[in-house]
């Protein structure tokens, strides 16, 4: 029976382990509102994480301010890889974020603080950012295209090859 025992014990740990939890600075408790849904509810003051693509930065004289296109989270808090949206949003922060660090394209979380709707253009068309004031702005690090492949391929010097032919095949996690 000490054996059975020692082997649950044993078990449980690496389960409890291998969960995937957010990092400390992106941890606590969030709204569950989305981007998209925030102009419409009116929720300014709501808490939220939120997290997504940089579509653009603003570096001003005392802040910075960045356009994502939000993205729905992971449990690790990162945004996922996907053709989806949860809408767009804008996040500031006072400081300066590089923008050859933070650059389009670039996965970030946030969190903070709903405190406006902002409208801009997108195109021809006025859309309305709900603008957090963010305590925290997690920088991902850029995801590894080469481990992003299925198990039967294998690495040639201009891409991936499959039965002689090649072509990139990037596969997002």
């Amino acid at each position: 029976m000490k054996g059975l025992s020692a082997i649950c014990t044993l078990l449980t740990t690496a389960l409890l382990s291998a969960c995937v939890t957010a990092p400390k600075p992106l941890q606590g408790e969030f709204s569950t509102l989305l981007p998209n849904e925030a102009g419409a509810e009116n929720r300014l003051g709501d808490r939220v994480r939120w997290g997504g693509e940089i579509v653009a930065v603003d570096t001003q004289a005392t802040r910075s301010c960045f356009e994502l296109l939000g993205k729905p989270l992971q449990d690790s808090a990162r945004p996922v890889r996907a053709d989806e949206t949860a809408g767009r949003f804008l996040a500031c922060r006072d400081g300066f974020y590089d923008p050859a660090l933070f650059e389009v394209g670039r996965d970030i979380t946030v969190t903070g603080t709903i405190e406006a709707i902002e409208s801009r253009p997108i195109g021809g068309f006025d859309y309305q950012y709900p603008r957090v004031k963010a305590d925290v702005i997690y920088l991902w690090p850029t995801r590894d295209l080469n481990r992003m492949r299925p198990a039967g391929y294998w690495v040639g010097q201009h891409g991936n090859a499959w039965l002689g032919h090649w072509t990139p095949i990037y596969f997002p996690y």
